[in-house]
């Protein structure tokens, strides 16, 4: 190696220890899906109770079909982006379906929520502008803001006074309120209602990314927002993934006609990003059909995350205050959460430690994701697991 490869290497080994001696080392593992929640991670069969497939459909034979049926005519890639070659039916017919399902008048596609982030802040925001997010928003939303170059605040976690207070300080240009609708580490859900209200009372526009409500949350798994009650008005930016709920890949932006068309010629994460591959948003439509009308799915899922908490409760196991399918057991420390993490896959179960920078120092915690698919003895062989091993049986 010469000089400057040398400097590299030894700059990322001492990165390397540094992430190790204070438990914050991540590695990836190869996992073949057995079905819905069973996977194979080398020689062990584990019960996954990490995935944001939430519905369970991300395996479903519809979606295999349509993929496969889309591949095989439209071929594995859409070529250049969507402004120039790539963009194909499958791509207008998922938009179009999504507008209708969330009574929005368009919708744009993204190949992912970072980018449709990314585009949202990008091109509504800029400099002499303001952008006031939840101080626990996504950090694809906080690096979307900083990127944007407007002026970025953020008020404490769903406190209205906090958001009034930002809000009062002075600003030539327009504001942006900007908050997840479920809190990804947290599992809590946004106060849309008093965050609109305060959007109105400020002429501030509200961007809610919704990825982790829509499919799941709502009336028709519509998501948090039209669980509100709120129109495209009140929420002129609305976004949401398909790589949760839907059971496929991607992301999208929902709202005015003039919103999207914004974006197509604005957005530098939409202009200069190959279009999703048509078999990805044939699986998507297929998936959104799953969402509309398989009421069971969501029915099912809601007993699964009763179930959960309630044992839980019973066991003296103390959870966040979450209702939703997103359940953190907070355990304080880096080590302790991995730890954890480990002697629950002893056992047969995937279970994810979140640690720092994901959440706050201290709140280090294991991030039990539910699914349509789990049975009510998973849930309670999970239980059962994690009883045993904080009692060292």
């Amino acid at each position: 190696m010469n000089g400057a490869a040398d400097s590299l290497e030894r700059w990322l080994a001492s990165a390397a220890r540094r992430r190790s001696a204070a438990f914050l080392e991540r590695k990836r593992h190869v996992l073949r899906p057995l079905d819905a929640v069973r996977v194979h991670d080398g020689e062990l069969e584990l019960l996954n109770f990490s995935s944001n497939d939430y519905l369970g459909l991300a395996g479903h034979p519809d979606l295999r079909a349509a993929a496969a049926e889309a591949a095989h005519e439209f071929g594995s890639g859409s070529g250049a982006s969507a402004l120039v070659t790539g963009y194909r039916p499958q791509h207008q017919q998922l938009e179009d379906g999504l507008a209708e399902f969330l009574d929005r008048e368009a919708a744009l596609l993204f190949s992912s929520g970072y980018l449709a982030n990314l585009a949202v802040a990008t091109s509504l925001a800029g400099r002499g502008d303001r952008i006031v997010q939840d101080r626990l928003c996504h950090a694809s939303l906080i690096d979307a803001a900083r990127l944007s170059g407007a002026r970025l605040a953020r008020y404490r976690h769903a406190d209205m006074g906090s958001l009034e207070q930002q809000l009062g300080d002075a600003s030539s240009g327009h504001t942006l309120i900007v908050t997840d609708g479920v809190f990804s580490m947290d599992g809590d859900i946004a106060p849309l209602s008093e965050l609109s209200a305060q959007a109105q009372a400020s002429d501030a526009w509200l961007v809610v990314d919704d990825a982790h409500g829509i499919g799941v949350i709502g009336s028709g798994g519509r998501g948090l927002v039209a669980e509100a009650g709120l129109n495209q008005a009140r929420v002129p930016v609305l976004v949401g993934t398909l790589g949760k709920a839907f059971g496929s890949a991607g992301a999208f932006v929902a709202g005015s006609r003039g919103l999207v068309e914004h974006l197509v010629n604005e957005a530098r994460s939409y202009l200069f990003t190959t279009a999703m591959p048509p078999a990805v948003a044939a699986a998507g439509l297929a998936g959104l059909a799953h969402v509309r009308d398989d009421q069971w799915r969501r029915e099912h899922l809601a007993e699964r995350v009763s179930q959960f908490r309630e044992g839980a409760q019973q066991r003296g196991l103390d959870l966040m205050p979450s209702h939703t399918a997103i359940q953190p057991l907070v355990l304080g420390g880096e080590k302790a959460a991995l730890d954890l993490a480990g002697r629950l896959r002893e056992r047969g179960f995937l279970v994810a430690a979140i640690r720092p920078p994901t959440v706050p120092p201290g709140t280090a915690r294991l991030r039990v994701t539910l699914s349509a698919a789990h049975t009510h003895e998973h849930v309670e062989s999970l239980l059962e697991a994690i009883e045993s091993c904080l009692d060292g049986r």
